[in-house]
């Protein structure tokens, strides 16, 4: 009896353990689908996301989701990381996640790059002949003495002069357009903490037509396009193509070129890259002359954010990290001016028709003019945040800067005194990085982190006495605001007869305006990173 009663009390036990496993093979099973679930939509979300980034020009889909390039493996270059800080205005461009951001370009360091592949160059553009003569007339030829500068007593520097050590910036970021946090550099001082900008609002007319970028190339008809090995370029469908373009240089570089910049007679093309400025000739594509300072110290790197010709052609200055600028003799290779004075980085660099003054923008937020004759800063200027961008009117007597703090200024160069805040509700919305004048003087384009252009109309200031404006209302106006890019504008210009607004972007693009009627005449893609 007390036999059976064990033999059932086991059979109950092991039924029950029988029933727990199967339960628990059941709650297997069933995860099991739940994972396989999870992965088709995974599967599903990237395969959409690769689509909608091909469709937006990204990298096709057979680049894999780390971001390795195509073309058998080789190793496409990276884009420059981007830090925060006055001290690294141009962070958060190349690789800026949503809700950080800031200006502060920091290339990859040597080794990274022996191990990329070039940089794509700039492109040449040919224009088409006989163009009409637009509202912004033309340049005049390089004039004689600008005059007016109140020289003031040069300032103490913080600045490391030539041979002392640099540190070496972090590591490049993702392949665009691949988001990655960004490496930041402490700063003493805050800076503003600038969040991918919204897209321009939607508005019938302009805005579909010029969103090039939004247009299949294959649906396109030949009139409408041009193509070559490894560029294209599209037209807008909507207006009549008056304008065509080739490509008749691509310009190899060892490492990240940073900045470029045409001579005022279209004969050469200067651009700065890591220790060296090289000037390449229009016509030829030959690189004419390297200029390096070989008295810095040889380790780390040492970028060249922007470089800029004399009217006459003699001369080119630099502007570098190392927070100095350089004037170079180009016949001569040797450097004829050096100023210091700044205290972070020198992001832009404008000559003067008068060829005796540069006007300089840097991270440390003032706009400086330095005179090359006597060697010395004859006026600073005061802001509340970075500087990005710096232009001097033809005629000489404005200076114009744009700035972190969405503004751009104008001030008379002679009494330092500012004549012009152009922002508010007609402004931008996020930073400017780039300000141009018209050939006219009395008009000037600018390019925001907003993705749009804006032309600004200045006031006749002839006539105009006392400090500066103060509570005065604004007497410059917003024109034309011109909306099509896709990301960030960090580059504008006109041409010398003020037919067409040009402005480049990190959606890759650049895109030619006309600025009478706000449209996209045509964009151009070739370059493989921002």
């Amino acid at each position: 009896m007390a036999t059976l009663r064990v033999q059932t009390l086991m059979e109950y036990l092991v039924a029950q353990q029988v029933q727990e496993m199967e339960l628990v093979r059941q709650k297997v099973y069933n995860l099991e689908q739940n994972q396989n679930a999870i992965k088709q939509r995974y599967e599903e979300d990237i395969a959409r996301l690769r689509h909608e980034l091909e469709a937006r020009g990204g990298p096709p889909s057979h680049v894999s989701i780390n971001g390795l390039p195509p073309h058998a493996g080789v190793p496409q270059p990276q884009p420059p990381v981007i830090g925060h800080g006055p001290s690294n205005l141009f962070g958060g461009i190349m690789a800026n996640p949503p809700g950080q951001g800031a200006p502060g370009l920091v290339p990859p360091t040597q080794e990274q790059q022996q191990q990329q592949q070039q940089v794509p160059p700039a492109h040449q553009m040919g224009g088409a002949q006989g163009l009409q003569q637009g509202n912004f007339g033309g340049y005049a030829p390089p004039h004689g003495v600008n005059g007016g500068y109140n020289p003031q007593p040069p300032q103490a520097t913080a600045s490391p002069g030539p041979g002392k050590g640099r540190v070496n910036r972090g590591p490049p970021g993702p392949t665009t357009p691949h988001q990655a946090p960004s490496t930041s550099y402490p700063d003493p001082r805050p800076s503003p903490q600038l969040g991918r900008p919204p897209s321009p609002p939607q508005h019938q007319g302009h805005q579909i037509i010029n969103n090039l970028a939004d247009l299949e190339l294959e649906s396109l008809r030949p009139e409408q396009k041009r193509e070559g090995n490894d560029w294209f370029a599209i037209f807008n469908p909507r207006i009549p193509r008056v304008l065509d373009v080739d490509l008749v240089h691509t310009l190899s570089h060892d490492s990240v070129v940073c900045c470029v910049r045409f001579s005022y007679d279209g004969r050469y093309v200067a651009t700065g890259c890591n220790r060296s400025a090289q000037i390449f000739d229009v016509g030829t594509g030959a690189q004419v002359t390297k200029l390096q300072d070989e008295s810095v110290d040889k380790e780390g790197d040492l970028y060249i954010r922007s470089v800029c010709f004399s009217p006459d052609g003699k001369y080119l200055a630099t502007g570098a990290e190392d927070k100095q600028i350089r004037v170079w003799d180009i016949a001569s290779q040797a450097i004829r001016n050096t100023f210091v004075g700044h205290e972070q980085d020198i992001y832009s660099l404008d000559f003067a028709r008068d060829g005796k003054h540069i006007a300089s923008g840097s991270g440390d937020r003032t706009v400086r003019v330095w005179d090359i004759d006597s060697g010395r800063e004859v006026l600073s200027l005061n802001i509340d945040d970075g500087v990005t961008t710096v232009a001097i009117s033809p005629g000489g007597e404005f200076v114009s800067a744009g700035s972190l703090d969405k503004s751009v200024r104008v001030w008379d160069v002679r009494s330092g005194h500012l004549i012009d805040r152009l922002d508010g509700n007609e402004g931008h919305k996020d930073s400017v990085y780039s300000v141009a004048f018209a050939p006219n003087g009395r008009s000037l384009v600018s390019g925001s982190l907003d993705k749009t252009i804006k032309m600004w109309e200045l006031a006749d200031t002839r006539g105009m006495m006392g400090p500066s404006m103060g509570s005065r209302e604004r007497m410059g106006k917003c024109v034309k605001t011109f909306e099509g890019h896709k990301d960030f504008v960090l580059s504008v210009a006109l041409t010398p007869d003020g037919r067409w607004v040009l402005s480049g972007s990190k959606d890759r693009g650049v895109q030619f305006w006309d600025p009478r009627t706000g449209d996209a005449q045509l964009m151009l893609q070739g370059h493989k990173n921002s």
